[in-house]
């Protein structure tokens, strides 16, 4: 994990769950944290992500100290946690504000990089500035606890696309608060590397997230990225592409590979993860050059 000329990887929360997925009750993962810490790190990681509900169930059962602790003695560099919805509306304070307060406990205790949240389901709201003062409320929070908010734009919900998110960062106007850049929601949303280029800076962008696609939507749009994404390189996605776009923005923090898939569910944790760091790592433009034939 510390070879500088090698891209540092992190697997972003679902790569790592074994069973479990976005949506189901609850989401916490059937293999046990410390398993799955062992099976990250032998499988080269420099980090990991954990979702609220396995979060939930790490503070009832080890404890947050405890944790942070495995995590220092694997030699893991970044941790991510999440989600956060509904803090826009303050009616649903009842649901969210307790979520968030576990979540900043976890990012402060175990040095997560950033809290990343998201916005609901349906269609690209028309007017993103009423999401400006909760997003700068969270972010003083976050920011108090030593720890960042992180948006992630999705095609199917009311922040939906890069430029879009972009844009409302410009109107936060706060460094501790970015975006998470999936590959798989810029895809979908119909955003070109170009588009992303001109309107993304680096600063903005505190997480990436690599994956692939098949050109052919299967079901509805949440369907298909929590069921049929596709491993780095074996689908349509110019993988190669956007990390190179990234990289030549200027981004130079580590590698999310967020991968989602019924296949990928069903395979041994290590295999799963062996996968998906191998199929991600061949896609960056140094190890695609040192691998065409002379």
């Amino acid at each position: 994990m510390n070879d500088a000329s090698v891209p540092e990887l992190v697997a972003s929360c679902w790569t790592s769950a074994g069973d479990a997925a976005p949506m189901r009750k609850p989401e916490t993962s059937p293999v046990p944290i410390a398993d799955r810490l062992e099976a990250l790190a032998s499988t080269g990681w420099a980090g990991f992500g954990l979702v609220y509900d396995d979060l939930v169930e790490a503070k009832a059962t080890m404890g947050f100290r405890a944790l942070r602790k495995l995590i220092d003695e694997a030699g893991f560099r970044y941790i991510e946690v999440e989600l956060l919805s509904d803090w826009w509306d303050e009616e649903l304070l009842y649901n969210w504000r307790p979520r968030f307060d576990l979540l900043l406990d976890a990012a402060e205790t175990l040095g997560a990089r950033f809290i990343k949240v998201g916005t609901a389901f349906g269609e690209p709201a028309a007017d993103l500035s009423v999401f400006v003062d909760p997003l700068r409320r969270l972010t003083a929070e976050a920011k108090a606890r030593g720890t960042r908010i992180a948006l992630e734009p999705i095609p199917f919900t009311a922040v939906s696309s890069i430029p879009a998110a972009a844009d409302l960062m410009r109107l936060v106007g706060m460094p501790e608060c970015g975006l998470v850049v999936d590959y798989w929601h810029v895809y979908r949303a119909g955003t070109t590397l170009e588009e992303v280029a001109a309107s993304v800076t680096a600063d903005q962008i505190f997480g990436v997230e690599l994956n692939d696609a098949d050109d052919e939507i299967r079901g509805t749009l949440f369907e298909d990225t929590r069921d049929n994404r596709r491993l780095c390189g074996e689908g349509d996605q110019d993988v190669t592409g956007f990390i190179r776009t990234l990289q030549e923005l200027g981004y130079e923090g580590p590698w999310g590979v967020e991968i989602l898939s019924n296949e990928h569910r069903k395979l041994p944790v290590r295999d799963a993860l062996k996968a998906a760091y191998s199929t991600a790592l061949a896609c960056f433009p140094a190890q695609v050059a040192h691998a065409q034939p002379v």
